[in-house]
């Protein structure tokens, strides 16, 4: 782990950064997150396309291999899959935020009765950021009960990270078009489309440029893994540059078949300038979510 760490460090010394911000990173309880990594244990054996877990580790060791890379602040990123979960997640991460001050205060919601109170109540609590998964959920963003939450979530500004592409398997719910009407009606929404939107990288993209509270993360997007099966198009890097201020840094960690550092790695290799690298890894979330103490 300590060459790990110094090929963290020396990626943040070329291009003078001294801490990284990820916005993408899970911390659940025990007894979910051996759920998730039995689920990515599986999906070698059925699709052909192994993914071992790189830090399966403990929750304290976890931490310390974050800290350890220079990661300044994070997220505990969670997401339920059935009516009834996501209080209780909520719950959870709000003790884990409390006992760990780098982590951003990270809830989640479901399309169900009495989503409005505790989105309500995790934000007056102090959520920073929250998470929803259509994939997983296999829920329509659009469900009429999800309706007041968005638009608490909307006049809060509290970012919410959501995936919803159609990689690594398409859902029912989503693609570009869900949250293409979600946006129609909420515009002033802070939604960070997780995975750049892959495999739909092109038409995440024109909904940042069209909305402009739109932001996408970085997770797994342009490495090795993700190239294989989901290529970023040559023809959309302009965007990215052009987008610079909306991109932001995500790695998935501790679920990624790779280490660490290999996303910092292929975001560099893209060329698009060390400004832009200073901007995905720190800037732009620290300007998100406010944090002026960070270097």
């Amino acid at each position: 782990m300590d060459t790990e760490s110094d090929d963290v460090a020396r990626f943040r010394e070329r291009i003078g950064l001294p801490g990284i911000i990820d916005v993408h990173t899970h911390f659940m309880p025990e007894q979910v997150l051996r759920k998730v990594w039995a689920y990515f244990d599986a999906v070698g054996p059925l699709t052909g396309l192994e993914w071992p877990i790189s830090y399966r580790y403990e929750e304290e060791r976890r931490l310390e291999v974050l800290r350890a890379f220079g990661v300044l602040r994070f997220t505990s990123m969670i997401y339920p899959h059935k009516p009834g979960m996501a209080r209780w997640l909520n719950g959870w991460a709000a003790d884990f935020a409390a006992r760990t001050p780098d982590c951003l205060h990270t809830a989640t919601l479901f399309p169900e009765e009495g989503v409005e109170t505790y989105v309500k109540e995790a934000v007056e609590n102090g959520a920073r950021v929250f998470k929803s998964h259509l994939q997983v959920g296999a829920y329509d963003p659009n469900d009429p009960l999800l309706d007041p939450a968005w638009g608490l979530l909307a006049e809060a500004g509290v970012p919410v990270v959501t995936h919803c592409g159609s990689g690594p398997a398409p859902g029912r719910f989503t693609g570009p078009g869900p949250v293409g009407r979600l946006l129609a009606r909420h515009p002033r929404l802070r939604l960070v489309v997780a995975h750049m939107g892959m495999p739909e990288y092109a038409e995440f993209l024109a909904l940042a440029q069209a909305y402009p509270e739109v932001r996408l993360d970085t997770t797994m997007a342009f490495t090795d893994f993700s190239e294989g099966f989901s290529p970023f198009p040559a023809a959309e890097r302009g965007r990215l540059a052009d987008l610079g201020d909306r991109i932001l840094l995500g790695t998935d960690f501790p679920n990624i078949p790779y280490p660490y550092v290999h996303q910092l790695d292929a975001l560099e290799r893209l060329g698009l300038g060390d400004a832009w690298l200073r901007a995905v890894c720190h800037g732009n979330a620290a300007a998100l979510f406010e944090l002026p103490d960070t270097p």
